[in-house]
């Protein structure tokens, strides 16, 4: 007894089991159902547009002239405008040298002319006295020396000497007056009131303020986006937009390609293409900011205008050419496009993609081909936004244009 009970309380276990576990329904098997992935996306849309070639440069004057004195004498009067700083007009006195001793000089090459024409005078009157002579005396053509002709050539010598001496004079006169040869600013000034300067001295140094230049680096690769004027093409000056910030205001300036420097930069390999800004410092319009000289601006050249491309955010550009899109079945696909053009802010698409794409713009870890994803709506789309932000590296996902 004390062996049968044990094993019937087994045996009666081990049928009561089979029993339940026969009595057990199977668990009922579900298809794993993964949620699509949240994305934004924008349409893809063409567009017909101007290129804008980025440059920038420093504004320099296109006139600028060391003023040096062309005689020797002391200044004795300073034009109150003559100072760092200082504008003027074309033709105004700048500084004034002592005129004393040149004006003697003048008076004394006129009193030498005086004589000079007097003796020529006097020798035309002894010619024709001799010739008089000769006549009442003898036929026949009298000889040079009879009739004083070689007195009369030194005396017409010594008139033309003499009128050059005066010119000299009155030329040495004029230039104890330093003047403006233009309309401009003055740069520098290295002599004052009192001081005595020699022939050859530097005065000052004036910059022209009817037009500045901006020289502009241009690369190989957006030359070929512009119409660069050349000598056999003058009229093909392509629109310049400088733009500085000046005292905390964004200002910008209008400005015309005029020429390039024809040659590339050994160093940079770029070539340099010239901006010409009329009137910088507003003296005849005084309608925007003064343009001052040596301020550091950012260019847009007005490139070749073209039609029908798409204009990407550059970041949006994957290897080897490709752009993820989302297709007509909202599935994840990278299409292999053709660029027109790239900076650093843009991609400038001109075909690849296919009908019912749109631009996935949101940042995909690991994107696959092929993977099923959902359009996000507005406020979805802020959301996505917003833990982009918080990121360690934020993507841009609204498409800016200029």
């Amino acid at each position: 007894m004390k062996v049968l009970i044990p094993v019937g309380v087994i045996v009666v276990a081990v049928v009561l089991a089979g029993g339940l576990m026969k009595m057990r329904k199977p668990p009922e098997k579900k298809e794993e159902q993964r949620p699509a992935v949240l994305i934004t996306a924008t349409p893809i849309q063409t567009e017909d547009l101007v290129y804008r070639i980025q440059s920038q440069g420093t504004v320099k004057p296109k006139l600028e002239t060391s003023l040096s004195s062309e005689v020797n004498g002391r200044i004795v009067e300073v034009a109150a405008n003559f100072i760092e700083g200082g504008f003027f007009n074309a033709g105004d006195l700048l500084i004034q040298v002592e005129q004393a001793d040149y004006q003697t000089n003048v008076k004394a090459a006129e009193a030498s002319l005086t004589n000079a024409q007097a003796a020529l005078e006097e020798e035309k009157a002894r010619g024709r006295v001799a010739e008089e002579e000769w006549r009442s005396f003898t036929d026949g053509k009298a000889p040079e020396l009879g009739l004083r002709r070689p007195q009369l050539a030194g005396a017409l010598a010594n008139v033309r000497s003499a009128e050059a001496e005066l010119e000299r004079a009155k030329r040495d006169l004029a230039r104890t007056e330093i003047r403006a040869p233009y309309a401009g600013m003055v740069k520098s000034r290295s002599v004052n009131l009192g001081q005595f300067i020699s022939r050859g001295a530097s005065v000052g140094m004036i910059y022209g303020t009817d037009v500045a230049e901006v020289r502009l680096p241009i690369t190989d690769n957006d030359a070929g986006f512009i119409k660069l004027p050349d000598f056999n093409n003058t009229a093909t000056k392509p629109d310049v937009v400088l733009t500085a910030v000046v005292g905390g205001e964004l200002m910008q300036w209008s400005a015309k390609l005029v020429r390039t420097e024809g040659v590339l930069d050994e160093r940079s390999r770029v070539i340099y293409a010239v901006a010409q800004v009329e009137d910088p410092y507003q003296r005849n319009q005084n309608t925007a900011a003064p343009l001052r000289f040596g301020r550091f601006v950012q260019a847009q050249v007005m490139g070749n205008s073209t039609t029908d491309v798409v204009v990407v955010s550059r970041h949006l550009l994957l290897a080897q050419q490709q752009i993820l899109v989302v297709d007509k079945d909202s599935q994840l696909q990278f299409r292999p496009v053709e660029l027109e053009r790239t900076d650093e802010r843009f991609a400038y698409v001109k075909s690849g993609f296919v009908a019912g794409d749109r631009l996935a713009t949101s940042a995909i870890a690991n994107p696959l081909a092929g993977t099923v994803v959902r359009i996000a709506s507005e406020q979805e789309a802020e959301q996505v936004a917003e833990q982009q932000a918080t990121a360690e590296e934020p993507v841009l996902t609204t498409l800016v244009k200029e």
